[in-house]
């Protein structure tokens, strides 16, 4: 075996640790995204895997758990470096946004959470 794939199986390993525990702790009533997230990368830190590393796959794995509910998916084969075109398969619906409205909106806007460890 390859390193490469040693580095996959690690990957996916790790990516499945994660979605585990936010998948236990999710419903926890007085835990917040933030502080979930944080739990989630500490966790993984507590196995010895690296913060880049464990924030990765922890980041990895909250978007895999926060979309699993919704049905709209990214177009990847129709979208473009500049236009991220968004299907909704159920009504048939289909968005074309370019990145720049998403960066705008999204990424730059004042109450954009994002997902990192602090430390308290």
């Amino acid at each position: 075996m390859s390193g490469t794939d040693d580095s996959l199986d690690l990957n996916e390993e790790l990516l499945a640790i994660a979605q585990a525990f936010l998948a236990r702790h999710e419903s926890d009533v007085s835990v917040d995204d933030q502080v979930l997230f944080c739990r989630a990368v500490k966790h993984l830190q507590g196995i010895d895997v690296p913060l880049h590393l464990a924030e990765r796959q922890v980041s990895h794995a909250y978007g895999i758990l926060k979309s699993s509910h919704d049905r709209r998916r990214l177009d990847i084969a129709a979208s473009s470096e500049t236009v991220a075109v968004v299907t909704d398969p159920a009504n048939g619906l289909t968005w074309a946004v370019p990145v720049g409205l998403i960066v705008k909106y999204v990424i730059n806007s004042p109450s954009s959470r994002k997902l990192r460890l602090v430390e308290p």
